[in-house]
């Protein structure tokens, strides 16, 4: 694994910008084109299995939790504890995840993180990596199908989709909005009827969870990193939700 030094592209940011990635320039900049990682065949090969392990890991690890009742030891709140032990029971399918991971090219990685439910960077790894690599080394390839393997999961997530639909919302964010947003297009490419709206559009009508429409929403992927942050807005009518 080598780190290289780079030349940015000419109008960089315009380049990403057309990609989706509108926060490319924070207090500290975020996305920077002045330097790559190189990775050998062998090295690629070595965070797939450890990424793989890591998963089935992960997973033995909740099933442990569950099936010896550790939730106290983990400060789970009572009225959660059905709930997940029902989901557990239903393994209910999954879309993705991200692992946070330290390496230095020698030994086996380290687990820093392991993000099983946020969109964070899943724009930049999936689309602004990908233009970038066009632009710079055209005869190059990447160890990264996001893209493909996001459109093949939602075709296997189709039965359990009522309607052959997926709703999505987010907080208003740009990086929020733009993530979700690519969420949403991987969807269509995928063969879903699919929407958008910001999270605190959704209403509940005291049985269940309404779109902006009224509609009773079935599947909602959250676009946020921390759902306590949002409530639902009081129902008021079948047009629109204020």
């Amino acid at each position: 694994m080598r780190r290289l030094s780079s030349s940015p592209r000419p109008h960089w940011q315009r380049r990403v910008e057309e990609a989706g990635l509108t926060w490319h320039s924070l207090e500290q900049p975020y996305w920077d084109e002045s330097a790559f990682y190189e990775f050998t065949a062998h090295e690629v090969d070595v965070l797939e299995r450890a990424t793989n392990e890591l998963a089935a890991m992960a997973l033995e690890a909740a099933g442990h939790m569950i099936r010896n009742r550790l939730f106290t030891k983990l400060a789970i709140p009572a009225g959660a504890i059905p709930l997940i032990e029902s989901s557990w029971e239903a393994e209910p399918p999954s879309l993705y995840g991200r692992f946070d991971l330290i390496w230095d090219g020698t030994g086996a990685p380290k687990l820093l993180e392991y993000n099983a439910d946020t969109p964070t960077s899943l724009l930049e790894a999936a689309v602004v990596q990908w233009y970038w690599l066009q632009d710079v080394f055209p005869a190059r390839d990447q160890f990264n199908s996001l893209h493909e393997r996001l459109i093949a999961r939602w075709k296997e997530l189709t039965p359990w989709l009522p309607g052959r639909r997926v709703d999505f919302c987010s907080m208003d964010d740009a990086e929020d909005i733009a993530t979700v947003a690519y969420l949403l297009d991987t969807a269509r490419q995928a063969g879903l009827a699919a929407s958008m709206f910001r999270i605190e559009e959704i209403g509940w009508d005291g049985s269940a969870f309404l779109a902006p429409d009224a509609r009773r929403l079935q599947t909602l992927p959250l676009g946020v990193d921390d759902p306590r942050r949002v409530r639902p807005a009081p129902y008021r009518g079948p047009h629109r939700l204020d």
